[in-house]
């Protein structure tokens, strides 16, 4: 029986993603530097290997400013973003079904936390578990192992909800029931391991999952 659903943040509940880049692109425009944004879908925001945002400016650029400058624009960016589709409709029916509700982030709580209260969205989680919270991040377990430990819940009793490869990966590792949900900075990525892949979120009910995964 399915008794939990655990969500991921960052591009499952707000596209952060997307801010970040168009932040870039626009410091490069108007420095007049050629951007390639599909360098920059397939690079930015990976822990695994370095990437130099700025190597299409001269070595002598002041990158401090450049920052200062991609922040600021991506700041104003990401408040215009809206809670992306199909989230608000599955928190409803989860708390209509008296389903626990968790979250699991490789960001930070204090870049979770404060987002959810902005979007009006914080009371309807029970419990955050964030990078600073297990010894390894995503796509390890362990963020996902804590909430079902919070949870007194098996993997097999709570479905995950992600956009990323090492997020899916993570959340199968713990044997939860996984349902990818790509969006334009992670579509390239391998969800073979996911249990269903669906477009957006307002594509798919809950009932509709409960039947699928609540043998």
């Amino acid at each position: 029986m399915i008794r939990a659903l655990v969500f991921d943040f960052d591009g499952l509940i707000l596209d952060t993603e997307t801010p970040l880049i168009d932040a870039y692109g626009a410091v490069h425009a108007a420095h007049g530097v050629p951007f390639d944004r599909t360098v920059f879908i397939h690079n930015v925001g990976h822990a695994d290997y370095a990437f130099d945002p700025w190597h299409g400016f001269s070595p002598h650029s002041d990158r401090a400013a450049l920052e200062t400058e991609r922040r600021a624009i991506k700041d104003r960016l990401l408040l215009q973003q809206p809670i992306l589709p199909g989230i608000v409709a599955l928190l409803d029916a989860a708390r209509t079904r008296q389903l626990h509700v968790g979250l699991a982030s490789n960001s930070e709580h204090s870049w979770v936390e404060p987002h959810l209260t902005r979007l009006g969205l914080h009371d309807r989680f029970e419990f955050f578990a964030c990078r600073e919270d297990a010894p390894s991040p995503k796509p390890e377990p362990d963020l996902y192992k804590l909430v079902l430990n919070r949870f007194g819940l098996r993997g097999r009793e709570a479905i995950a909800f992600e956009d990323s490869h090492s997020g899916s990966l993570a959340a199968k590792r713990a044997n939860l029931w996984t349902v990818a949900i790509p969006n334009a900075s992670t579509a390239h990525h391998d969800f073979t391991h996911a249990d269903l892949r669906v477009a957006s979120l307002a594509n798919v009910t809950l009932e509709e999952l409960v039947t699928r995964f609540g043998k």
